[in-house]
């Protein structure tokens, strides 16, 4: 009787066991800032998207300046960030592929002044906080200045994150800065500690893709293909509980879901017909004239061929 008992219990065992492997499904980390364009990734995990599509996701908040050697040690498998900078890792020996855009900045990404500075030209010799070269704001940096007869020569750069950078000159300190969403409401919120000189409403520089690395792709070609189709069905969610939807997605940058409803209102997400149409033509346009840039200004040694940095079979 208690051996037929033990044998019972340890077929249990095994089943039980059996099953939870079944429901873990693939592991993979990905790597994120708080950038409000990227919450649709923590609202796919937090309201179990993620694993109702058999994956086990980890988010990891990691600044971009680093984001890519934590793909280089293999801590994380893939990445959210803008599509200059997978030109960026591909040049610098980091392989990567994007598998569907995330979103485009319309105003949620831009450079703070002091109310004294009358325009960008005016920034000649001046202080400007921005995130190190090689990331998004360095590269909205680049472009401002030299749309307006400038380069990142003629100004004094100093390295903070687009939080901080945010933070510091509200507190008084440097001449500009450049930032994003959430961080960026907080200059509108602060008047009289400077303004908001120009976004991507007049430079339309800064839209974000998600990619993994190759390795990656060919082993879990699925869990490529459910990691797009959970973000396209976050952005559902978004469309049919919203309230639900940034509630959740604030948390996670310590902001109320009405708050957050206010960052959002400066992006637009891409769902997979916006996908489709942009990787036909307007991807191949603005990677090749964003690594232009990024060869001028010394971030990149040569361009990579960009259509070996993309893989779009995900967003069918």
């Amino acid at each position: 009787m208690k051996w037929c008992s033990a044998l019972g219990l340890a077929a249990g065992i095994v089943i039980g066991a059996a099953g939870s492997a079944r429901a873990a499904g693939t592991e993979v980390v990905i790597g994120i800032s708080g950038w409000t364009g990227f919450a649709p990734l923590t609202l796919a995990k937090e309201a179990g998207i993620f694993e109702k599509n058999g994956l086990d996701v980890t988010i990891k908040k990691i600044p971009q300046a680093s984001r890519h050697l934590a793909i280089a040690s293999g801590d994380i498998q893939c990445a959210a960030t803008t599509v200059e900078t997978w030109v960026v890792w591909n040049a610098n020996g980091i392989p990567t592929k994007q598998i569907f855009q995330m979103d485009k900045s319309y105003g949620a990404d831009g450079m703070v002044v002091r109310n004294d500075i009358k325009s960008i030209k005016d920034l000649k010799g001046k202080t400007v906080a921005a995130s190190a070269p090689g990331t998004s704001p360095y590269f909205v940096l680049a472009w401002m200045l030299k749309e307006n007869g400038l380069s990142v020569k003629d100004v004094r750069v100093v390295n903070l994150e687009p939080g901080p950078a945010a933070q510091a000159f509200v507190a008084g300190q440097n001449d500009a800065a450049m930032t994003y969403e959430p961080y960026l409401s907080t200059v509108r919120d602060k008047p009289e500690a400077g303004k908001i000189i120009a976004t991507t409403l007049d430079y339309p520089v800064v839209m974000d893709t998600f990619g993994c690395t190759p390795k990656f792709l060919d082993e879990n070609p699925t869990a490529a293909k459910a990691l797009a189709d959970s973000y396209f069905a976050a952005l559902e969610m978004i469309k049919t509980d919203q309230k639900k939807a940034f509630e959740i997605m604030g948390a996670d940058v310590k902001q109320s879901g009405e708050q957050f409803g206010k960052s959002a209102q400066y992006l637009r997400w891409q769902d997979r017909a916006a996908n489709k149409t942009f990787f036909e033509a307007e991807f191949q346009k603005f990677s090749s004239e964003a690594g232009d840039l990024l060869l001028e200004i010394g971030i990149i040694k040569k361009k990579p061929d960009i259509s070996t940095i993309v893989d779009t079979r995900f967003i069918d």
